[in-house]
C-alpha cells in the first residue's frame, strides 16, 4: 500500500513539473535568487561575457574572495547574467527552495486525498 502511494506521489510530481514551461522555471529561479539576496550582474561587456562563459551554466559555484565566501550562479541562456550572493543569501535561497518543495509536496498530498478512489459499499480496506 505504501509503495503504491509513493509511486502515485511520484507520478503526480512528474505531471506537475511537466505543466511548468521552461521559461516559468527560469523566472521562478530568478525570483528566488533575487528574493534571497543575490545580486544580478548583467554580462554586458565582452570581458563579462567571457567570465560568465567560464562558469558552469545554471549551477552554483562557491568561491572565496578576500577571505569571504561568495556564491556565484551563471545564467547564460536566461538573463545572460551572473548572480552573486554571500553566505546569508545562500542560506536564504536553500531555505526558500526547501519551503517550496514542502509546499509542493503538501499540495500533491492534498490532491491525492481529494481524488482518492471511492470503493463504494466495500470501503477502502476490502483488498
Amino acid at each position: 500500500m505504501q509503495s503504491s502511494s509513493i509511486l502515485t506521489l511520484g507520478a503526480i510530481s512528474l505531471v506537475l513539473a511537466a505543466c511548468q514551461t521552461p521559461q516559468q522555471a527560469v523566472q521562478q529561479k530568478e525570483d528566488l535568487l533575487a528574493a534571497s539576496g543575490f545580486t544580478l550582474q548583467p554580462a554586458n561587456s565582452p570581458k563579462r561575457i567571457a567570465a560568465m562563459n567560464k562558469l558552469p551554466p545554471n549551477k552554483f559555484v562557491q568561491q572565496t574572495s578576500g577571505g569571504t565566501v561568495v556564491y556565484v550562479y551563471a545564467d547564460p541562456a536566461g538573463c545572460q547574467c551572473v548572480y552573486f550572493g554571500n553566505q546569508t543569501a545562500w542560506s536564504n535561497y536553500r531555505g526558500a527552495v526547501f519551503e517550496k518543495r514542502l509546499a509542493n509536496e503538501q499540495q500533491m498530498t492534498a490532491m491525492m486525498n481529494q481524488d482518492a478512489f471511492d470503493f463504494g459499499p466495500w470501503g477502502p480496506g476490502f483488498w
